[in-house]
């Protein structure tokens, strides 16, 4: 509930006080959220050394906010035309949407995880075979015992997943000793649509996961409404490369509240579908609704 109600609140305030400002919100997806959480929390417990992170433009404001630590007001800062770093840096920028990120995580017990959000350049999701090749240097670099402790983790949109070829590619690198990171976990936010298209006039198979049945990964799809379903779903992936040392797919089927970017109207292209979402309450509502019901947490 926690994860949800930050990730909602942050993008909420940025629709009211920057409206029309490009950002490519997570609104509708937040449970992928709660599956990066998971992540990183089983990560800890097992003492990884790292994960690191590739993924579009989707969800990454609060990716690198949220989940990554990168302060709040310099992401506000980034909002008013403003650099998120110091100017006497003499660094190229880049929009907020496509900018990396590292830092340290930290649990109670003292533990310490790396994270590292790899920068991505407008062609959508071009960084996946980028970021698998730092997650191979990381491992190449360490013992045979420590290798599975460098986790790649990769952050897919459905119509990218499906119609992209440099993820196929990526697949099917990912067997290969050359290449290999010990197994990938693959989240798929999965909004139903591609820019404006339906999924029936963008690919050929019943699901968008389905080019990963190529190299024999398990594929997992879950509901995005049910935070509790995608945080166990995300639970098992997780062990499953783990043990395997093998690429698993998580396809987490949700929506996207607004369009493509928030400067689009969605009503023109998907008027049934967007008449659906706009009286369909928010994930955070659903699930706080669920708990108060089960006497869980007070209104």
């Amino acid at each position: 509930m926690q994860h949800l109600a930050e990730s909602e609140g942050f993008e909420q305030f940025l629709h009211i006080k920057y409206p029309g400002y490009k950002r490519f919100s997570i609104e509708g997806g937040e449970s992928s959220i709660v599956a990066i959480e998971k992540i990183i929390s089983s990560a800890l417990q097992l003492d990884f050394a790292e994960i690191i992170f590739g993924m579009a433009h989707r969800g990454r404001l609060n990716v690198l906010t949220k989940v990554m630590g990168k302060s709040y007001s310099a992401m506000l800062s980034e909002f008013q035309g403003k650099l998120a770093f110091p100017e006497e840096l003499e660094v190229s920028g880049d929009v907020k949407y496509h900018l990396g990120y590292a830092s340290d995580r930290e649990m109670q017990n003292g533990k310490h995880l790396h994270l590292s959000l790899c920068p991505n350049p407008s062609h959508l999701e071009s960084i996946d075979p980028v970021m698998m090749g730092k997650v191979r240097s990381r491992q190449d670099n360490v013992s045979s015992d420590n290798k599975s402790k460098f986790l790649a983790v990769m952050i897919h949109g459905d119509a990218s997943f499906a119609g992209q070829g440099v993820i196929y590619e990526t697949l099917t690198l990912s067997n290969l000793s050359g290449y290999e990171v010990r197994g990938a976990i693959h989240l798929i936010i999965n909004n139903q649509i591609g820019f404006t298209t339906n999924p029936q006039n963008s690919r050929s198979s019943q699901y968008c996961s389905d080019v990963a049945k190529g190299i024999g990964a398990p594929i997992f799809h879950v509901n995005g409404d049910d935070p509790e379903a995608v945080s166990f779903v995300t639970q098992i992936a997780f062990e499953y490369r783990n043990k395997f040392n093998k690429d698993v797919v998580i396809d987490l089927v949700c929506y996207r509240r607004h369009g493509h970017n928030e400067g689009d109207e969605p009503l023109f292209t998907q008027p049934v579908m967007y008449k659906e979402i706009s009286s369909h309450p928010t994930v955070a509502k659903i699930y706080a609704e669920r708990l108060i019901a089960n006497n869980v947490i007070s209104q």
